[in-house]
């Protein structure tokens, strides 16, 4: 039940991180993900954004659409596969973008993860 809630919790998230990278104003990226607002500004950096938001999205999708439509063993791996997926993705975004990327999306997909083996 726990590692349900975690797994919701995570694909909630990355719905919001969709919204803010397609919907959100260029104040709002800039703070988000740590970078001028001058350069969020810029047409190429929009449609980045907006292109890495609807992988976001799409991926909270996957989360929410596994949790509803399978059940037993077949949930469980995917949704094992599915927070690795977003914890890798946390460590590669901390290393590349902006630190605090890896406690507010990875540490939830950590948690979600182990959630889903005890």
């Amino acid at each position: 039940m726990i590692g349900t809630i975690l797994v919701i919790f995570v694909a909630i998230e990355a719905i919001g991180i969709m919204i803010l990278e397609m919907f959100g104003s260029s104040g709002q990226q800039a703070k988000a993900f740590e970078l001028e607002e001058a350069f969020v500004k810029l047409p190429g950096v929009k449609t980045l954004l907006a292109n890495q938001g609807i992988y976001n999205g799409l991926f909270g999708a996957l989360i929410i659409g596994t949790v509803l439509l399978l059940t037993g063993s077949q949930q469980l791996v995917m949704l094992r596969l599915e927070m690795l997926f977003v914890l890798l993705a946390a460590v590669y975004g901390s290393l590349t973008a902006a630190r605090k990327i890896i406690i507010m999306q990875g540490l939830p997909a950590v948690l979600a993860l182990l959630s889903l083996f005890f």
